[in-house]
């Protein structure tokens, strides 16, 4: 008998949509080979899931829990197909018990909670609405210092989980909603990857170099264009969405506050789909309130 692989068994996964243990147990019947394997789930009550992994899942909703005392926060994304469907009673259920169970284990490793038994509930949700879904991704942030606040956004597909010392609630939360609604990507410039200012230095001095001007002209066209791009994924250097006149540098500094840390989740963020431009409606919010 041929030795079924972890490798198979996830290649198999990947092409059907199924159990890891299905997938495993049909290799294994199938002697390792790959479209006997895929036959055998065919013919087997895991053929709706089969068909509706194919299908891609790009809405859904985020989660989030903190705990009493605020030292640790958890915040995870769960996919399916439609609107409609995230608003489905048993699809929010769903939604919770991932939170929890991300909470309870302080795991973030999606693969290993779907192996401890989360797998097995997501396909009796596939099967009960009618829908593929998905436990995208997950983030737990653990603080001795300071606490955490949140924004989860109305329609519950952007949310926010923030780590900040000093300061107020109200100051965290306002803080949370400016990052649900200007997308930064880190707290300072000098937290900004290397590779990430590397390969936008490669494309701005692509585009002066085509300008025809003189070296020097284009090395300082280079670094202007460097430091407006730190700024605007910086979240210290962007303007606060309820005062633009202020930095939001200036703002924790005047509260005596700092941020160490945050996450942000959009649903569907990166999967080819329609967008919907929750980031601006947040903005709004944020000026109305």
């Amino acid at each position: 008998m041929a030795a079924v692989s972890a490798g198979m068994v996830k290649e198999l996964r990947d092409r059907t949509g199924l159990g890891m243990m299905d997938c495993k147990k049909a290799l294994v019947e199938a002697d390792g080979a790959m479209d006997k394997a895929i036959e055998t789930l065919r013919k087997s009550s895991g053929l709706k899931a089969a068909k509706k992994a194919s299908r891609t899942a790009n809405d859904g909703l985020v989660g989030i829990r903190i705990s009493d005392d605020s030292q640790v926060g958890v915040l995870v994304e769960v996919n399916c197909e439609t609107d409609f469907a995230a608003k489905d009673e048993n699809f929010r259920d769903f939604v919770t018990h991932a939170r929890d169970l991300v909470f309870d284990s302080r795991e973030s490793d999606i693969a290993k909670l779907l192996a401890d038994g989360l797998e097995v509930e997501r396909e009796a949700l596939v099967q009960k609405i009618g829908e593929n879904v998905s436990v995208r991704r997950a983030e737990v942030i653990e603080v001795t210092e300071g606490s955490l606040c949140s924004y989860v956004h109305t329609n519950g597909k952007i949310g926010v989980l923030l780590a900040m010392t000093g300061g107020s609630e109200d100051l965290g939360r306002d803080l949370a909603m400016h990052i649900a609604a200007t997308d930064p990507l880190v707290v300072a410039a000098t937290d900004a990857p290397a590779d990430l200012v590397a390969k936008e230095r490669e494309i701005y001095t692509a585009q002066a170099e085509d300008s025809g001007k003189p070296a020097e002209i284009v090395e300082k066209m280079i670094d202007g264009r460097i430091r407006k791009f730190l700024a605007e994924i910086s979240l210290l250097e962007q303007p606060f969405v309820k005062d633009d006149k202020v930095k939001v540098a200036k703002l924790l500094d005047k509260e005596g506050a700092a941020v160490t840390r945050f996450a942000r989740y959009l649903v569907g963020d990166g999967i080819e789909k329609e967008e919907e431009d929750f980031a601006a409606e947040v903005q709004n919010q944020l000026k109305d309130s």
